[in-house]
């Protein structure tokens, strides 16, 4: 169950903690990996680890999705490290620049528009060039409560991960007749090198506001993805999949 031998996915944002654990799941249920983020040492470190496990299946594609032209080079590079055409793509990378709309520059917003919400869409695009002619394929982008509920001080980070929402029900519309899923998941609070920075005080605030009583972890967002990616979610598009120990309902 949940296998996906013989197919490419493309994770994008695969140097950070929830970009890793996607990639070591999928690649644990038979699926080849392209590795990519900006980062090429840790890319590089990921890759030789999933080489260790079953080797010839992980590449490390390194791309700056902030450049508009990127995402059609790296879908192209993808599928000649792997020799696969690509199945799965899933739109983890993202930023933040955050601070209080008022003080907010322009150049802030843009910046994490474009990579958090551009960026997403033309790898979509890109990859559906070639699922359309297949017939078949998958797309998971991950969102985030923010994009729900809002978040002071979020403005450009809420309104990314909100129109990637819409933006992935547009397109499930478009490519449902070609076999094609288009789907999000919306992780809450995750533990990752970004939560640990926060006091234990403000932790302590955020696992009381979660009725499951604490904090994501990587691996609860991965085990989503998976799901979406499957061949047992063959009938599942245009959702939106919440993975946040109940912190916001719907």
């Amino acid at each position: 169950m949940f296998r996906l031998d013989g197919q490419l996915a493309l994770v994008t944002g695969a140097s950070g903690g929830i970009g890793a654990a996607i990639a070591r799941t999928l690649h644990r249920q038979g699926a080849t990996v392209a590795l990519s983020g900006t980062r090429r040492e840790a890319l590089d470190a990921l890759a030789a680890e999933l080489d260790e496990a079953a080797p010839g299946r992980a590449h490390a594609c390194p791309a700056d999705l902030a450049d508009p032209a990127a995402p059609d080079l790296l879908v192209a590079a993808a599928e000649a490290a792997a020799g696969l055409p690509l199945q799965v793509l899933v739109n983890n990378a993202g930023l933040t620049r955050d601070t209080l709309a008022l003080r907010m520059k322009d150049a802030d917003w843009s910046a994490v528009l474009e990579v958090d919400l551009a960026a997403p869409f033309r790898l979509a695009r890109t990859a559906l060039r070639g699922m359309v002619r297949r017939r078949s394929g998958r797309i998971v982008s991950i969102a985030s409560i923010v994009g729900i509920t809002g978040n002071a001080g979020q403005a450009n980070y809420a309104a990314a991960k909100a129109g990637l929402i819409g933006m992935s029900k547009s397109l499930a519309q478009e490519v449902g007749s070609r076999g094609i899923t288009v789907n999000v998941v919306a992780p809450g609070f995750v533990a990752t090198a970004m939560t640990e920075s926060l006091g234990a005080e403000q932790r302590a605030r955020l696992q009381a506001a979660i009725p499951l009583g604490r904090m994501g972890t990587p691996d609860d967002v991965a085990s989503a993805v998976l799901y979406l990616a499957s061949a047992e979610a063959g009938w599942v598009t245009g959702a939106t999949l919440h993975v946040n120990g109940g912190m916001a309902m719907s």
